[in-house]
């Protein structure tokens, strides 16, 4: 029995020193393999390009609901909101939408009050005084005229007396009938002053008048109402915040909130600078509601904004992009918030991988692909990408596995360069520990063959000078 086991022992020992590397070799580590289950397999078929953006649904045509047309008539240019009914409200023609602050129109009103009170105080005494002149002109018309009639009977009485009585008969009558024609003028006169006074008074009370009487039907006004029947929704102010309680209305943004045709809706979104560049008119989108994400609605892009503008809380420059949604939907509402993924690029029958799958080292791109049990470093010619996978062209095949992660012992793990592409090598660190490296397609360099520097010979000491 001893002698059987000392026959045995040195071909364990052998055994042990042969089959132990090779085992190690060829099967890989616990923490390899776990890493080597992270794989993804190489798609092979249409590739798309996607820029996916969020947006806001809102009807491509709509009636829009607006304060008083003729609040700026009457000095009316701003005011507030004082109550609006719920957004999304059913509403019938003629309900009342909204009501306006009528403090800024009913100071207005006061004030055009107090002016029509004294245009009327005007007219009234312009009327009295005209009354009074034009009855004073009439009086002195009547008196010339029978002091007219006397100088006449004298002048006839003296028809039998004395020359100088006779002639002074007659300047006196020449006198009275020059005073009669004199006050009959003064009374056309009078007259036609009286008439311009009264038409000045009379004109500007006319005004005062329409002024109170355009107030009180703008003040009317400022109770809004749906000019047809259905549903309410809100407009936006300048900064994105919609308008509600409490807004600002003026006179030239009348819009209160719109009654929207529900048949025909957009989905309005703002792209970044950078892949507003990849869009065009026409270009196919699917949406997805953040509401019910399991449905999904075709859509095209119908506008592209040609100047950028700056949204809040955004520091780039955005553009506008409309999407019109090509089939009407009876439960999309206004406002509802949509996912728009934009196909810009569609690349048939190519091959794709996870981009997580693909590291770049040397300018080069590379993934580790699995090959049976044995994990391979394998570079590859990369083409288009999109948000979450990258086009292969050269470098796999479409039976091929990668590793979604690097793995983080990369010990014996073999590199595989594709013919005519050389990657940059990093040199040695140093003579001591560089270590062969034999890549396909590349001659196979060694430290034995790299001449190692010498080392310094040891200081001797100087000779002494002779003599």
């Amino acid at each position: 029995m001893k002698t059987l086991r000392n026959r045995w022992l040195p071909i364990l020992i052998v055994a042990l020193l042969i089959g132990g590397p090779v085992a190690w070799y060829k099967w890989p580590s616990t923490a390899s393999a776990a890493e080597a289950n992270l794989s993804a397999p190489v798609k092979q078929g249409v590739f798309k390009v996607l820029v996916t953006t969020t947006g806001e649904l809102r009807a491509n045509k709509f009636v829009q609901i607006t304060g008083p047309a003729a609040a700026q008539t009457v000095n009316v240019y701003q005011t507030k909101i004082a109550s609006i009914i719920p957004e999304g409200s059913v509403v019938k023609e003629g309900s009342v939408i909204a009501e306006l602050d009528r403090q800024p129109a009913a100071t207005r009103m006061a004030d055009v009050t107090l002016n029509l009170q004294k245009a009327q105080a005007e007219f009234t005494t312009a009327q009295l005084d005209s009354t009074l002149n034009l009855a004073i002109a009439r009086e002195d018309v009547r008196t010339a005229e029978y002091f007219l009639e006397e100088k006449k009977l004298a002048k006839e009485q003296a028809q039998y007396e004395a020359p100088t009585i006779k002639r002074q008969a007659e300047i006196d009558y020449e006198k009275a009938q020059r005073a009669f024609e004199q006050s009959k003028r003064n009374l056309d006169t009078k007259t036609k002053q009286a008439v311009a006074k009264m038409s000045s008074v009379g004109a500007d009370l006319g005004r005062q008048q329409n002024q109170l009487k355009n107030i009180q039907e703008v003040m009317a006004s400022f109770t809004i109402k749906a000019p047809s029947a259905g549903m309410v929704i809100y407009v936006r102010e300048w900064n994105g915040k919609k308008k509600g309680v409490g807004s600002q209305w003026s006179a030239w943004d009348p819009t209160v909130a719109t009654l929207p045709d529900l048949s025909q809706m957009e989905s309005q979104t703002y792209i970044n600078e950078v892949d507003v560049r990849k869009l065009a008119l026409g270009q196919k989108v699917q949406i997805t509601l953040d509401a019910d994400p399991s449905k999904k609605l075709d859509g095209t892009v119908t506008a592209i904004a040609n100047v950028g503008e700056q949204r809040p809380n955004q520091d780039s420059k955005v553009f506008e992009v409309k999407v019109q949604v090509t089939k009407p939907d009876t439960t999309l509402r206004p406002g509802m918030t949509t996912a728009n993924a934009i196909e810009v690029a569609s690349i048939p029958n190519v091959m794709s991988i996870p981009l997580e799958a693909v590291t770049n080292e040397g300018g080069f791109s590379y993934v580790y692909k699995k090959n049976g049990n044995r994990v391979v470093k394998q570079m590859i010619e990369g083409g288009t990408t999109n948000d979450n996978e990258m086009v292969v062209k050269k470098g796999l095949t479409k039976d091929d596995r990668v590793l979604l992660a690097a793995p983080t012992d990369k010990v014996g793990i073999k590199t595989e360069i594709i013919p005519g592409l050389k990657p940059i090598v990093a040199p040695a660190p140093s003579a001591d520990t560089a270590k062969s490296v034999t890549l396909p397609g590349a001659k196979a360099t060694s430290a034995a063959k790299t001449p190692a520097a010498k080392a310094p010979a040891a200081m001797a000491p100087a000779p002494k000078p002779k003599g």
